[in-house]
């Protein structure tokens, strides 16, 4: 729990270094280190880390010195955070495999925009999750109707299934058993009207789906795992197809 927390700080602090960052032209290392409340070795951590997320933050040298964010690593990303655009990302696939949604070009031309701001690092972790995020046939006939999911589901499910370590979370089952899950998260099913977590469960050694309705405190723990292929994870759904190639009417 405590590494969690800690990860869960890191990011946090990662996100509103960025916003001081954006929001001046120059910042001095001690600057950020007093507003954050941190050493100034840490703040260099974190700026190391930005760079390694693909933001252009260059140093100045000279008088005063000082790092500054470089516009192009602005636009607009400057407004929205990680777990926001992939929430945008997710909730196009779910329109996508709805029947009679429209407007879809324009919404998949408008989230082009914005994977193009984004740092190219940051891009390609996005796009391998949405390959990920699967559409199958919609469900004509189902036995209830669906509940709410958790808000931060896909937050954690992407930063696992990003990081390669195993998800953990309470399911419900249909017959109201409530049990604990640790499991691989390989992707996303989703089949109007309900949607799924697509995983490796270690018991029973097999491919799972876990509706997304029935999860409950989804979080990423700290053991990693080995991305399996994909044709295995796929096998007991051969006509879903990735997000990424919904045809258009």
């Amino acid at each position: 729990m405590c590494s969690t927390v800690l990860h869960m700080d890191i990011r946090e602090r990662e996100e509103r270094l960025l916003r001081l960052l954006r929001h001046r032209a120059r910042c001095t290392a001690d600057g950020l280190a007093h507003e954050l409340g941190v050493s100034r070795r840490t703040v260099l951590r974190d700026l190391q880390r930005l760079r390694d997320r693909g933001f252009d933050i260059s140093s100045m040298t000279g008088p005063g010195g000082g790092v500054r964010l470089e516009p192009t690593s602005v636009m607009v990303t400057s407004q929205l955070e990680g777990r926001e655009v992939v929430a945008l990302l997710l909730a196009v696939a779910i329109a996508s495999a709805t029947p009679g949604v429209p407007f879809l070009a324009a919404a998949d031309n408008a989230l082009a925009k914005i994977e193009a701001s984004l740092p190219k690092a940051r891009a390609a972790e996005l796009q391998r999750f949405m390959h990920r995020v699967m559409i199958d046939t919609p469900q004509t006939k189902t036995a209830d109707v669906p509940g709410s999911v958790v808000p931060d589901l896909v937050d954690e499910f992407e930063k696992a299934f990003t990081a390669n370590r195993m998800l953990e979370f309470s399911y419900t089952d249909r017959a109201g058993r409530r049990t604990k899950r640790s499991v691989e998260p390989h992707g996303l099913l989703v089949a109007w009207p309900n949607w799924y977590v697509i995983a490796w469960d270690p018991h029973p050694d097999a491919t799972r789906l876990f509706r997304a309705d029935r999860i409950t405190r989804p979080r990423m723990t700290e053991q990693e795992f080995v991305p399996r292929p994909h044709d295995l994870i796929m096998k007991p759904h051969p006509d879903a197809f990735p997000a990424r190639a919904v045809p258009r009417e």
